[in-house]
């Protein structure tokens, strides 16, 4: 075992733990199918979310964990149940009087309501492998629609007509005793009218493979349970899509948790082992509720996307999966700089530093070198105080702070820069309140501005910090984050910054003190 291998199969960071777990399912024989299998699942019912982002962004970082330590060839499916019902209709797209018709019927028999494709479950499935695109992942994409109904399926569904009632103990146990009696794992398809049945079954035929059912006006129907005749229940999809593609790993949501056990009863009822599992916390929107594809609550992908990288994105997805986390615009500048902190360091650290590093993850080892020599909160900063309408005009103080920085050699920079004007726009300036300085803080600014008025050294940031540090210092400010705080308040209209010298070193001496003189003669609050 080399060196490198050695650190990876005993590193904490979370892919290589999940690797880790999932080779030992194979370590006296390699999977007979040739490959393991990663699977993540997504619902169209609704606009892609964030969430399903970050379920293939995360299965992905332990597909490439795995690789690492493990010759066995992988591969990642995503896999949309679009065949399910439509129970209702979702608060966050138009036209939707035209969509109230459609109820329970599937998904890819619902119009579009954007008018851009066959249907609804097709545009949103078009809309996830777009942003699965985006990021480069490599997968394939399974449609429910497509699995059903050419036959890929046909084996698992004979198996569950053939073990109906074994199934079916299984799902009553967990169910109401109301729910119980009208339950099936069978959901038929309407011959006439195509909707998806919630009906139970009269009678399964396991010899013809069919099943028997009364339609909501009591009349009798007899359809096969292949090609596409019918569909599971979810739950008991669940785990006879593990069971027909053989699974090796999947994660979902923690809603899911709970259903675990019998997504794994399922599994195995049907002959086939379940897969390793991982179920990661929620998600919340800026109220702190769990966001929804129906509700469209949160922050979208492209939401992000037209504020930030998506390395960000991909480091903020990595950080702490089985911790909730607040996912909105907020989120977004500290993301940014955390991932370029995190690009910087890396260089420096030692095998296992560079593993237990959320860039390695997210590159899978390639890892770029950070151009980013302004923080992404300084150039929100200086968006504000600038008043710049375009990221050119950042770009004069930017060169004017590092010389040898360009678009053209820091293209990573120059990007940012246009989020932050973006961003600025959107998000700080309409809630940016300036107040006057009080009495402490006014002879403390004053006593800055003389400071700055002799300086004569080179704009250092460092040794700006220092002073501004010494002012603080000198009038007392005690904790000295006060006095931070409150150039923060009356210079930039915020209750954060970034660190002043550094600020005052990109921003310019002359240009701060000009700011001050604003500050003090009550023209920034007006």
């Amino acid at each position: 075992m080399t060196a490198a291998l050695d650190v990876a199969m005993s590193t904490k960071a979370w892919p290589f733990e999940e690797a880790r777990r999932l080779l030992k399912r194979y370590e006296n024989a390699p999977p007979e199918k040739g490959y393991v299998l990663f699977e993540t699942g997504y619902g169209p019912s609704g606009l892609p979310h964030i969430g399903t982002f970050g379920e293939v962004l995360r299965t992905t970082m332990v597909r490439r964990a795995f690789e690492v330590i493990s010759d066995i060839p992988t591969k990642l499916i995503c896999f949309s149940d679009d065949l399910d019902g439509m129970r209702k209709v979702p608060g966050n797209v138009p036209n939707q009087d035209k969509l109230a018709d459609y109820l329970q019927m599937p998904l890819t028999s619902v119009p579009d309501p954007f008018g851009t494709h066959d249907s609804f479950g097709d545009h949103n499935n078009a809309m996830l492998q777009r942003f699965l695109d985006t990021f480069g992942f490599e997968y394939e994409f399974y449609s429910a629609r497509t699995f059903y109904r050419s036959g890929q399926f046909d084996e698992v569904l004979l198996r569950c007509a053939e073990r109906y009632d074994d199934l079916m103990k299984i799902m009553l146990k967990s169910l109401r005793e109301e729910r119980r009696e009208s339950y099936s794992i069978f959901l038929p398809m309407h011959p006439e009218t195509g909707h998806v049945l919630y009906v139970p079954m009269k009678h399964v035929d396991a010899a013809e493979g069919t099943v028997t059912f009364d339609d909501e006006q009591g009349r009798e129907w007899t359809v096969p349970v292949t090609g596409g005749q019918v569909k599971l229940q979810w739950k008991p999809d669940f785990g006879a899509r593990w069971a027909a593609l053989g699974v090796d790993f999947e994660m979902y949501g923690k809603e899911h948790a709970t259903n675990e056990k019998i997504y794994d009863a399922i599994c195995r009822t049907l002959g086939q082992r379940p897969p390793e599992h991982f179920s990661y916390e929620f998600f919340l929107d800026g109220k702190g509720q769990k966001i929804s594809k129906t509700s469209g609550n949160g922050i979208s992908i492209d939401e992000w996307l037209s504020y930030a990288s998506t390395e960000s994105l991909s480091y903020f997805m990595y950080q702490k999966p089985k911790t909730a986390k607040r996912l909105y615009f907020d989120v977004i500048p500290r993301a940014v700089d955390e991932y370029h902190q995190q690009l910087r360091a890396y260089p420096g650290q030692n095998d296992a530093g560079q593993l237990a590093n959320p860039v390695y993850h997210i590159h899978a080892g390639d890892v770029p070198e950070s151009t980013m020599v302004v923080p992404f909160a300084m150039l929100l900063n200086l968006a504000s105080v600038s008043g710049a309408k375009d990221k050119d005009a950042l770009w004069g103080f930017i060169r004017r702070y590092a010389p040898g920085a360009s678009p053209e050699t820091h293209a990573q920079l120059d990007e940012a820069a246009g989020f932050a004007v973006r961003y600025f726009n959107d998000f700080v300036k309409p809630n940016r309140v300036f107040r006057a300085p009080e009495a402490r803080e006014r002879a403390a600014l004053e006593d800055l501005k003389a400071r700055l008025t002799v300086w004569d050294g080179a704009a250092d940031a460092e040794e700006l910090q220092s002073m501004v540090f010494a002012v603080g210092k000198e009038h007392g400010f005690e904790p000295l984050r006060d006095w931070f705080k409150a150039l923060y308040e009356v210079l930039l209209g915020a209750s954060q910054g970034p660190r002043f010298g550094g600020f005052i070193a990109l921003y310019g001496v002359d240009e701060t003190l000009e700011l001050i003189d604003q500050a003090l003669d009550g023209r920034l609050g007006a």
